[in-house]
């Protein structure tokens, strides 16, 4: 009888440990993947999941919109599609929470995008043309 429970534990046991090490191992490796991707200094790549858990392509398809084409984009047909399908959504109209969130993280997920391209636009500019600061006087 003892070596049926003692035999039970230690099955019980594996299969926690197990479930436990998968899960570490997923997660080790999703680190590995995000630090590789910020060493190369792909910084866009690295921050691919780190506001939203989308992808661009994926925020794109959502709102049915073309992809950033050298970080531009017409922002106000992202926002003209993000009113639509957040109102659409809206739970208060029989509309998805989860839905709606999705839409939101979306929209921010582009707007994430453009904003790091301006940012890498104007850093690019500034370089080329070296730096100016302004300056004040007194009069």
């Amino acid at each position: 009888m003892a070596h049926r429970i003692l035999a039970q534990i230690v099955i019980t046991g594996t299969r926690v440990f197990g479930r436990a090490f998968a899960e570490a191992y997923k997660q080790a490796s999703a680190t590995s993947k995000y630090a590789a991707q910020a060493q190369k200094g792909n910084l866009s790549g690295a921050n691919t999941y780190a506001s939203s858990g989308l992808t661009l392509d994926e925020a794109c398809k959502i709102l049915n919109v073309k992809p950033p084409q050298a970080g531009e984009t017409n922002l106000e047909h992202v926002t003209e599609r993000f009113k639509k399908l957040f109102d659409l959504n809206d739970p208060k109209k029989g509309g998805s929470f989860y839905l709606q969130s999705k839409v939101l993280r979306a929209r921010e997920r582009i707007e994430m995008e453009v904003r790091e391209a301006e940012r890498k636009a104007k850093m690019d500019k500034e370089i080329k043309e070296g730096w100016r600061p302004k300056v004040y006087k007194d009069r």
